[in-house]
């Protein structure tokens, strides 16, 4: 059995269908989504649609996300924050025009039974930014930090092969985990294009909702696969950028 990690996918339907052309999904596949999901590129609705049928063929966990979050209390209250409308909701609502209200009830119940965060059996940690408590998520005072934290991320890059696991000075956030897989913070920004590992932590957003390939991980043998670049299968639009 693979345990596979897939990073943000904003909307970007096309990519992930590649990948997973790409990877040959097996039956006994678990699949872990990192969340955002949707907002972005012109099929955010469609994603999660092709997620709630892909649930049905095999073992999927999705995390929850702060763009997840966003297109949840948009579909729940039908108001619209307008902070989220410029960073991809506009695209998101557009392709939620053609969706019934049934249908969107279903969307609702996809939303309502994503997590928070994943621990698994080896103690890897599964959460789509960070947390800022020295006691892990479970003990997380601001639960938003799920969905917005990068503090996490910015640790792991500043004592990368600078301060070792043992010495005093390592960050406790990081020891608490044998791995974490986080998305949120594009590679890009370092002018990183695939999945990026800093000490412990594995860096799974390579930028799909701008410039950038989606990725999916294998945990164990660190093999990935990726798109193409999101702008040269949705030519005619501009995803987030």
């Amino acid at each position: 059995m693979r345990t596979l990690v897939i990073g943000d996918i904003h909307g970007g339907l096309k990519g992930l269908q590649q990948v997973f052309e790409n990877v040959a999904l097996q039956k006994e596949d678990h699949l872990i989504f990192l969340g955002d999901l949707v907002d972005g590129w012109s099929e955010s609705a469609q994603v999660i649609q092709y997620l709630i049928e892909l649930e049905t063929l095999y073992n999927c966990d999705f995390i929850y996300g702060n763009h997840d979050a966003w297109c949840h209390d948009w579909l729940l209250t039908g108001e619209i924050n307008h902070i989220w409308y410029q960073h991809g909701g506009q695209s998101t609502i557009e392709s939620y025009k053609e969706l019934s209200s049934s249908e969107k009830e279903v969307h609702l119940a996809f939303f309502n039974r994503m997590k928070k965060y994943l621990i698994d059996d080896q103690n890897r940690l599964f959460i789509h930014a960070g947390y800022s408590s020295m006691h892990g998520p479970e003990k997380e005072h601001y639960k938003t930090n799920f969905g917005w934290d990068r503090t996490l991320w910015e640790t792991a890059l500043a004592v990368h092969c600078k301060v070792l696991k043992d010495e005093r000075s390592f960050p406790k956030r990081l020891k608490l985990f044998k791995e974490i897989y986080i998305g949120h913070t594009p590679t890009l920004e370092w002018g990183i294009s695939h999945p990026w590992n800093r000490v412990n932590i594995w860096n799974m957003d390579t930028g799909a909702a701008f410039k950038g390939k989606l990725s999916m991980l294998d945990i164990d043998t660190k093999q990935y696969w990726q798109s193409d670049s999101l702008v040269t299968l949705y030519p005619n639009e501009k995803g987030r950028n």
